[in-house]
C-alpha cells in the first residue's frame, strides 16, 4: 500500500517541508513586499526599488565571489590548508589564523577536516585558531562586506578574523601548558558527517580545467553558490529598505549608537543569539549603521555573530567537550568586543 500510494498518488508534503518553504528567502522576500503592499501602498515602489538598487550594486562583487569560490573548490585548494597544522606549534598558530580566511569550506567539510587533524595530533591551540578565524571571514564575504559597509570596515573585519585566531590561539597554549585541556576530543569525534572524502587529503590543481571531473565540479559551484548569494543578498536588502523605512534613528541610536564600552558590548552580546550568515549582516548593519549604530559595535555584532553562528557551533560542538566549546564561545565574544572597542578608537572623528 505505501508503493502504491507513492508511485500512483504524490504525498502530501510533511508539515517539515512546509516550514522549509516557508522559510526561504524568496518566500520572505514576497512577504515582506507583500506586506507594505497591502498596509502601506504609497511606499511600496521606494522600498523595492532601494532593495534593487543596492542588490544590482553589488552585482559585480557577488559574480567575481562566485568565480573566486569555484575555482578554489574545482582546484582542491582546502587540501593546502592542513600544511599549516604541520611544524612547530607557534608556526601552526599563525599559519591556522591567516588560512582561516581562505579556506573555502562548507560548515560540513570542516567537521571530518578538523576531526583529522585532531586525531593525527594537531595541537587544540591551532585549531581553535583555526576555529575562530575562519567563520568571520573567506573571499566571497570580504566582497560583500566591501560592497555593503566598504572597503576600510571589510579590512577591518579580515584583521579582526586574524587577531581572533592569533588571540585564541595562543591563549589556549598559555593554558594547555598548565594542563588545561588534556582530553579535549569527545570519543565519536573522528568520524565523518557523510559528505564525501575529508579535503586533509590530496593536493590542489590549480590548472584544474583540463579535468572532466574538475570541470564539473567548478560548474555545479559556481550555480549553487551564485544562487544561494543572489537569494540571500536580495532578502538582505529588502530587510535593510524595511530597516531604513520603517525603524526609527533614534531607537538605533539609543541602544547602540555614541561611544563607549557598552553599546560595543551590548551589540556583541545581541549579536551572539542573533543568528544571521555573513552574506546578510552586512546590508543589515548597512541600515543600521544609516540609523546612528556606531562603526565599532557594527563591527563586534559582526564578529561575535559569525562566531556563534549555527554552522560554526556545530563545527566546534561535534568534535570537542563541552567545557571547549564553551571556551570558544568565551573567546569569541570577548574578542569581538575588543575589535570593537579598537576600530572604534580608529575611526576618525567627525
Amino acid at each position: 500500500m505505501t508503493e502504491a500510494t507513492s508511485c500512483c498518488t504524490p504525498a502530501r508534503p510533511h508539515w517539515t517541508a512546509r516550514l522549509k518553504v516557508l522559510q526561504s528567502p524568496i518566500t520572505v522576500i514576497v512577504l515582506i513586499f507583500a506586506g507594505v503592499a497591502l498596509l502601506d501602498p504609497a511606499r511600496l515602489g521606494e522600498t523595492a526599488l532601494f532593495a534593487a538598487n543596492a542588490l544590482l550594486n553589488t552585482l559585480p562583487f557577488i559574480v567575481f565571489a562566485v568565480l573566486l569560490i569555484a575555482y578554489l573548490k574545482a582546484a582542491g585548494a582546502e587540501a593546502m590548508i592542513a600544511n599549516a597544522f604541520k611544524g612547530h606549534e607557534t608556526r601552526m598558530i599563525l599559519l591556522a589564523a591567516a588560512f582561516g580566511g581562505l579556506a573555502p569550506f562548507c560548515s560540513c567539510e570542516v567537521i571530518p577536516f578538523i576531526a583529522g587533524l585532531l586525531a593525527l595530533g594537531a595541537p587544540l591551540s591551532a585549531v581553535m585558531a583555526f576555529w575562530l578565524s575562519s567563520p568571520l571571514i573567506d573571499p566571497p564575504t570580504l566582497l560583500i562586506t566591501a560592497a555593503a559597509l566598504g572597503w576600510p570596515f571589510a579590512i577591518a573585519k579580515a584583521v579582526s578574523a586574524v587577531a581572533l585566531g592569533l588571540f585564541g590561539g595562543f591563549a589556549v597554549k598559555a593554558l594547555m601548558k598548565h594542563g588545561a585541556f588534556a582530553a579535549p576530543l569527545r570519543k565519536a569525534s573522528t568520524s565523518s558527517c557523510g559528505c564525501g572524502p575529508s579535503p586533509f587529503d590530496g593536493r590542489p590543481a590549480w590548472a584544474f580545467w583540463g579535468e572532466e571531473s574538475r570541470r564539473t565540479a567548478f560548474r555545479s559551484e559556481f550555480a549553487s553558490n551564485g544562487w544561494f548569494l543572489l537569494k540571500w543578498l536580495a532578502l538582505a536588502y529588502a530587510l535593510e529598505a524595511m530597516l531604513v523605512t520603517y525603524v526609527p534613528a533614534q531607537l538605533i541610536a539609543s541602544v547602540v549608537g555614541g561611544d563607549g564600552i557598552v553599546p560595543i558590548a551590548t551589540a556583541a552580546l545581541v549579536g551572539m543569539p542573533a543568528y544571521l550568515n555573513s552574506y546578510v549582516a552586512p546590508a543589515l548593519l548597512a541600515g543600521l549603521m544609516e540609523q546612528g549604530m556606531s562603526a565599532g559595535a557594527a563591527l563586534a555584532f559582526l564578529v561575535a555573530g559569525a562566531v556563534s553562528s549555527i554552522p560554526a557551533m556545530a563545527a566546534v560542538w561535534s568534535l570537542v567537550k563541552p567545557h571547549v566549546f564553551g571556551v570558544y564561545l568565551g573567546l569569541g565574544v570577548f574578542g569581538a568586543i575588543l575589535s570593537g572597542i579598537l576600530f572604534q578608537m580608529m575611526m576618525p572623528v567627525s
